[in-house]
């Protein structure tokens, strides 16, 4: 929308069902994989799985979490196991310094 980049981008959903009233859910970005990631903790490791349905080895980026309208999620491609939510909820405390 707008001046948004004119992709579709995987998310992963980090908010509870039962937060808030309105129509939307805090997301977390998928991208790609790279090396240079392994030193960054606000970057979760993700391999493909059937489980989780992506094809190539990504990072779930928690440095840039936003709030989304229900209207943009589009087709769910898969689940994450508690261990790699376990993951994303550490990265997230790292990135707003919770002690």
């Amino acid at each position: 929308m707008g001046a948004e980049i004119r992709k579709t981008r995987p998310a992963v959903v980090v908010s509870s069902d039962g937060m808030g009233r309105l129509p939307i859910k805090l997301v977390a970005p998928i991208t790609e994989w790279k090396d240079a990631f392994d030193e960054s903790a606000w970057l979760v490791r993700l391999d493909p799985d059937p489980d989780n349905g992506l094809r190539k080895k990504s990072a779930i980026d928690v440095l840039q979490m936003r709030g989304m309208d229900l209207q943009r999620f589009m087709t769910r491609l898969g689940s994450l196991p508690q261990d790699v939510m376990d993951e994303i909820a550490a990265a997230i405390a790292i990135v707003v310094e919770y002690r």
